[in-house]
């Protein structure tokens, strides 16, 4: 169990808090393998170039990360008054979201499972 007032723990764990900015997608109908192979492309990259990848990337999963990616920056400009040239994708990864599962009929009476996976997918930037 926690010691001392609630005030003083909030205030603990909010100095902790991670400034940099980011901007994250839940249940993004794509699955975290197809993602990982978009965001393992621009990872460590400056954001400039990071569009550039991402505009002419064939993969779904791309405009879904573009998008993603353009909200980052605007939440760098506006919320912690940043630069865009000056920012760099510092950490970008997905993880497992919820599955929908579906039904396929198949021959002589059968179902076969069809699972619809979905992702998070988180972006964080920072300044070079």
């Amino acid at each position: 169990m926690a010691k001392g007032h609630r005030s003083q723990i909030k205030r603990e764990r909010n100095a902790q808090k991670d400034t940099r900015p980011s901007a994250k997608v839940s249940y993004a109908r794509v699955s975290v393998r197809k993602a990982c192979y978009v965001l393992d492309a621009i990872r460590g990259k400056d954001v400039q170039t990071a569009l550039g990848i991402l505009t002419y990337n064939p993969r779904y999963a791309s405009e879904v990360i573009l998008k993603l990616l353009k909200s980052a920056i605007a939440n760098a400009e506006n919320n912690n008054g940043l630069k865009a040239e000056n920012l760099y994708i510092e950490e970008c990864f997905a993880n497992k979201g919820p599955t929908m599962k579906r039904i396929r009929p198949r021959a002589q009476g059968r179902a076969y499972r069809i699972e619809k996976r979905m992702s998070h997918i988180t972006i964080v930037l920072n300044e070079k």
